[in-house]
C-alpha cells in the first residue's frame, strides 16, 4: 500500500483503533452543536504525522453512521488517496478546477456505503492557485449543499501556502499531531498561521504511537481542544 493509507474502520470495525476513530467521530459532532459543520478540513504541522490516516479513518465512520460523505483528496502535491481506495487519479480536484468540470462527473463511489470520493488528479504546477480560486470556493458551497459533510485531506500547514488558504474557507479544521515527531514550535506555528486566517480549530487528534512500518495497530488518539496543547 504504497502512498495509500490502512483503512482500520473499515477493515476491522471491532478493532480498538476503529473504537478511537469513532470517537474522534463523536468529539467533532459535539463540537458542531452552535454551528453546523459541513465542510471540515485535516492537517498537521508537518509530514508524516498521520493526517490522512485519520482523515480517511473518520470520512470511512461518519459514513458508516449513515452520514452521506464527499471525501476530497486536497493535498495536490503529496495525494495519498486514491492508493488508499484503489482508485484511478488520471483526473480529479485539479481537473475540475483547471478545466471548469461539474464535479459530479469526477467523482466516484467508494466501496464504503454513503462514500464518494474525489482524488486529486493529476499534480498541477499551480496548486495554491487553483486551490485559492473561485472555482474550488463554488466546489465546496455545491458539495455542502449535496452532502452531509465534506472532508478534506489538504497539506501540513508548514509547508505550503494552499492549507491556510482553504483553513478560512471551512466550517472547522482538525489538527494532526504526532507525539514524538511534531515539534512544539511547530504546532505552535502552525496554529498561529491559523489565527491569522481566523480558521475554526475545533481541535487535536494525538497520534501517540508509529509503528515502524507505518500501519498496523500501534496508532493511539485522543481528542482535546487546540487551545489546550
Amino acid at each position: 500500500m504504497e502512498n495509500g493509507v490502512k483503512l482500520v474502520a473499515a477493515i476491522e470495525p471491532k478493532n480498538v483503533v476503529a473504537e478511537q476513530f469513532r470517537t474522534v467521530r463523536t468529539n467533532i459532532e459535539f463540537s458542531s452543536i452552535d454551528k453546523e459543520i459541513k465542510t471540515l478540513l485535516f492537517t498537521s504541522s508537518d509530514v508524516s504525522e498521520g493526517k490522512s490516516t485519520v482523515s480517511a479513518n473518520v470520512a470511512v465512520t461518519l459514513a458508516q453512521q449513515g452520514k452521506k460523505v464527499l471525501f476530497i483528496d486536497a493535498d495536490l502535491r503529496r495525494p495519498t488517496l486514491h492508493t488508499t481506495f484503489g482508485l484511478s487519479n488520471t483526473q480529479g480536484l485539479s481537473t475540475i478546477l483547471a478545466n471548469n468540470e461539474d464535479y459530479h462527473s469526477i467523482a466516484v463511489n467508494s466501496s464504503i456505503d454513503n462514500l464518494t470520493i474525489i482524488t486529486s488528479g493529476p499534480v498541477p504546477p499551480n496548486p495554491a492557485e487553483l486551490l485559492n480560486s473561485n472555482r474550488m470556493k463554488r466546489l465546496l458551497q455545491l458539495a455542502s449543499s449535496e452532502f452531509d459533510l465534506v472532508i478534506l485531506d489538504v497539506p501540513p500547514l508548514l509547508s505550503v501556502t494552499d492549507t491556510q488558504i482553504l483553513s478560512a474557507e471551512v466550517d472547522g479544521v482538525v489538527f494532526v499531531v504526532r507525539q514524538g515527531v511534531a515539534q512544539r514550535t511547530a504546532v505552535k506555528r502552525a496554529k498561529e498561521l491559523l489565527s491569522m486566517v481566523h480558521a475554526n480549530l475545533l481541535g487535536y487528534v494525538l497520534n501517540d504511537v508509529a509503528p515502524k512500518n507505518g500501519y498496523g495497530y500501534g496508532y493511539g488518539y485522543g481528542y482535546g481542544y487546540g487551545d489546550n496543547h
